[in-house]
């Protein structure tokens, strides 16, 4: 068996391409264009190329985009009050403040400080207890990705076994409320479940976001199971430099599973695509329109 390569960099695209249609009939329809802060404080390099990323593409599908870069040394109130003035700006639909944070600011005071309707991350406290309770909530974007992946790949997922290898509260915590919400019969797993393998091996459904480069093998897998790769690991290459690298071993899983993600190619477009909906969903809930279709849990 040889996997089918779930192509997550043309589907984000697609995504893209229904945000950029709906921002215009919003411009055009009601003169409403939808806006997405993005707060950067630090110098980190990766989180430059991911806000300039986010900012170019915001502005491609037709949405304003406000960017604010402060200071490394920027003091944690200083960035709470330019929150709250974001908060307040009926331009501002979506606000995200890129992590990591420098580390003499708490980073759960400042996620909660945003308001839950303008969270478009989905990290506010309010939204990860309304996505618990399995109601309406802002949800984080990487998870969203992968379950509109899963859905197109495999339609209905009621009944599906699933099995979440990582339990952060980013990724592996929402996805096994989003699967839930799906009707599968969910198990959420990590580095310290007994008999791993055997777990992931029941799985019709595996969704890996453990951190730890190649750690699921093929061998694992449920012959025909869907394996989505949320890992994206740097590693050493034989011959020098380096090279991107999933949480699954791609050679081995697909042999075994019926789809797979690549990385990079596979979840990793999803996110930023899943943010600009979220930025959309948030625009439309402010003024009282119903949400896009397609583009939400």
């Amino acid at each position: 068996m040889t996997a089918q390569i779930i192509d997550g960099k043309a589907f984000a695209a697609d995504i893209r391409a229904s945000v950029a249609r709906e921002v215009a009939r919003l411009r055009d329809d009601l003169g409403i264009v939808p806006g997405l802060a993005v707060v950067l404080v630090g110098e980190d390099p990766a989180s430059q190329v991911y806000v300039r990323n986010k900012g170019r593409m915001t502005v491609e599908v037709g949405m304003q985009s406000f960017e604010h870069r402060l200071a490394e040394e920027t003091e944690e109130q200083q960035l709470l009050g330019l929150i709250d003035r974001l908060n307040a700006d009926p331009q501002v639909h979506g606000i995200l403040v890129q992590l990591p944070l420098p580390a003499h600011i708490d980073a759960a005071n400042v996620l909660d400080r945003v308001a839950p309707e303008k969270d478009v991350d989905g990290f506010h406290t309010v939204n990860v207890g309304l996505l618990g309770q399995g109601r309406r909530a802002m949800v984080p974007c990487t998870p969203l990705g992968c379950l509109m992946l899963l859905r197109d790949r495999l339609g209905d997922l009621s009944g599906k076994e699933a099995v979440v290898v990582g339990r952060s509260n980013i990724v592996g915590k929402p996805m096994a409320q989003l699967l839930l919400g799906d009707n599968c019969t969910v198990t959420l797993a990590h580095s310290h479940t007994a008999d791993l393998p055997s777990v992931v091996g029941r799985a019709d459904i595996v969704v890996a976001a453990v951190g730890r480069p190649g750690m699921v093998r093929g061998d694992w897998l449920k012959p025909g199971a869907t394996v989505i790769d949320v890992g994206i690991n740097r590693v050493a290459k034989p011959d020098g430099g380096s090279r991107l690298a999933g949480d699954v071993d791609f050679d081995s899983a697909a042999q075994v599973a019926g789809a797979i993600t690549p990385v990079p190619g596979g979840v990793g477009p999803m996110t930023i695509a899943c943010l600009l909906a979220n930025t959309l969903t948030a625009c439309r809930r402010a003024n009282g329109l119903p949400e896009p279709e397609g583009l939400t849990a």
